[in-house]
């Protein structure tokens, strides 16, 4: 289906039961594989009363352009802009089941793996590699040049030139790290079991004297002052 006042250019490539809405631009030589919605209503609505309250849709009056040399996989959803545009920039590639919200930029040359997500009015720069199921959330700014590892969330903006990972995501080499020391927990944990443990004897004399419960507490305490005196350079009574 091809909706009102839509122009598309030369040497173009639309497959069965794709869906191009109202006022949509596509430039040359694009590509657009089987069951890809473009042009269609922004999710977007106003919250309507009190505590019994409703959603009213607000009507999109935007569009969507698509630069030239540009593909899109199957089943992508590219949401026309509320008031402006959606734009997809040159020689974008998009797999399939990808979905761009309302009033999104994406850059030139971007490549974005399958059921990556944007959120409306987030702004993507050009060479961005999002790969599959990433999730970036609205109104951010990604930089040039950035790659985010597969299923990742973004939920705040992203300087240029660097790769990404993890829910929320950070630079990938942190997260690493991180996930480095997570792996080492149980070992650590089984170095400091005898601080924690408290066998049936202890419990038998911690019955008939708080003091000893009390001395027996400040002894498992004494890994994490030693701790905190290393790293803080204060003594920790």
């Amino acid at each position: 289906m091809i909706g009102h006042h839509v122009t598309i250019g030369k040497n173009c490539i639309i497959h069965p039961n794709v869906s191009i809405g109202e006022r949509t631009e596509i430039g040359d030589n694009v590509v657009i594989h089987p069951n890809t919605a473009i042009g269609g209503e922004a999710f977007y609505y106003q919250r309507q009363g009190g505590t019994d309250y409703h959603y009213q849709k607000l009507h999109s009056c935007g569009k969507v352009v698509i630069d030239d040399d540009v593909e899109l996989g199957s089943g992508c959803t590219i949401d026309r802009g509320v008031s402006g545009q959606t734009r997809l920039g040159q020689g974008t590639k998009l797999d399939g089941q990808v979905h761009i919200g309302h009033g999104a930029v994406v850059g030139k040359h971007c490549l974005f793996a399958a059921q990556v997500g944007v959120a409306g009015k987030t702004i993507i720069g050009d060479h961005v590699v999002l790969w599959g199921q990433v999730g970036v959330s609205k109104s951010l700014h990604i930089g040039d040049n950035v790659e985010v590892y597969a299923q990742s969330g973004v939920g705040k903006s992203l300087a240029a030139n660097q790769t990404y990972f993890g829910s929320p995501a950070v630079e990938a080499c942190k997260k690493w790290r991180q996930l480095a020391l997570i792996r080492k927990l149980p070992e650590m944990w089984e170095k400091l079991d005898p601080f924690f443990s408290i066998t049936d004897e202890d419990r038998s004399i911690l019955t008939v004297c708080p003091l000893a419960d009390m001395m027996l507490s400040y002894l498992r305490g004494a890994p994490q002052r030693a701790f905190y005196s290393r790293h803080s350079g204060k003594e920790c009574a």
